[in-house]
């Protein structure tokens, strides 16, 4: 197996780990409210990885300004 082979499943490795984390958060419910600060928490919890089970509680805020009148 070749080094770069080694390094993409390391990669796959680390986000099904992150991924399982935020299944275990309850991130993947359908509550009906999608918004851009659950989808960013969703992405940055599973990039995290394993990281996620040291304390790493990755959150994410967006204000989106409302379009003026």
């Amino acid at each position: 197996m070749r080094a770069g082979s080694i390094g993409g499943v390391i990669v796959i490795i680390w986000l099904v780990l992150g991924a399982v984390a935020a299944f275990e958060r309850g991130y993947f419910k359908d509550t009906g409210d999608a918004s851009c600060a659950e989808a960013g928490t969703v992405i940055v919890t599973v990039v995290a990885g394993p990281l996620n089970w040291m304390g790493v509680n990755p959150k994410i805020t967006c204000d989106i300004p409302e379009p003026s009148k």
